[in-house]
C-alpha cells in the first residue's frame, strides 16, 4: 500500500502541475473567470492530497486495515472530486455540460472527508505508540 500511495501521489502531483499550467495559459481565454476559479479549486484540491499521499506513504506502516481504507479514500476521492470538476468545467465552456458528473464532486469530498476522519483516528493511534 505505501508504494501505491507514493505511486498515485506523483502521478496526481505531476497531473496537477499539467492541469495547473494548461488551466493559467491554454483554458485562460476559453473559460469564464467562475470556470476558471472552478477548474483551479480542482487543482488545487488535487495537489494538496497528492502530497498528503506521500506523506501518508511515508509515515504510515499500513498494516491496519483502517490505514488501508484511507489511504483508498484519499486516492479515489482526489479522482472523483478533482476530475469530476475538470469534466464539469470542461464539458459546459463547450455548451454540453455532462450533468452526470454533477453528484460525483460531492461523493469526492466525502470520500476526502472520510479520508481525513481516518487520518485522525489513526494519527491519534499511532502517535500513542511513538
Amino acid at each position: 500500500m505505501k508504494e501505491l500511495l507514493l505511486t498515485f501521489g506523483g502521478i496526481y502531483g505531476m497531473l496537477a502541475v499539467i492541469f495547473g499550467a494548461f488551466g493559467a495559459h491554454a483554458l485562460k481565454g476559453t473559460l469564464d473567470p467562475d470556470q476558471l476559479k472552478s477548474f483551479e479549486t480542482g487543482v488545487k484540491y488535487q495537489m494538496y492530497h497528492a502530497l498528503l499521499l506521500i506523506i501518508l506513504g511515508i509515515t504510515f506502516p499500513f498494516l491496519d486495515t483502517s490505514q488501508v481504507i484511507m489511504g483508498w479514500c484519499f486516492i479515489t476521492g482526489i479522482f472523483l472530486f478533482s476530475f469530476s470538476i475538470y469534466g464539469l468545467v470542461l464539458s459546459s465552456s463547450r455548451g454540453k455540460k455532462l450533468k452526470i458528473l454533477g453528484p460525483v464532486t460531492p461523493l469526492g469530498g466525502l470520500l476526502l472527508v472520510a479520508g481525513w476522519i481516518f487520518f485522525t483516528v489513526n494519527a491519534v493511534k499511532y502517535a500513542a505508540f511513538l
